[in-house]
């Protein structure tokens, strides 16, 4: 089972002839790949948006929002 997992998530993916991976964009195809075969994909999605209009948004106007306060 374990075999078959690995198969699954890394050398389907991975080992594609001619394809070169860093370490770094490797390991998130990997991450995401798992994500998704665990049926936590919507869930991550939501996440991963709120975490993105947090870093772009609230920090970008904090100090505005702090003066409106």
């Amino acid at each position: 089972m374990i075999e078959g997992s690995c198969r699954y998530l890394v050398k389907d993916r991975l080992d594609i002839t001619g394809a070169r991976w860093s370490l770094t964009s490797g390991e998130a195809v990997l991450l995401l790949r798992a994500v998704i075969a665990n049926g936590d994909f919507d869930q991550y999605w939501r996440y991963h948006l709120q975490r993105e209009h947090q870093r772009t948004h609230t920090s970008r106007y904090k100090d505005q929002l702090a003066l409106a306060a």
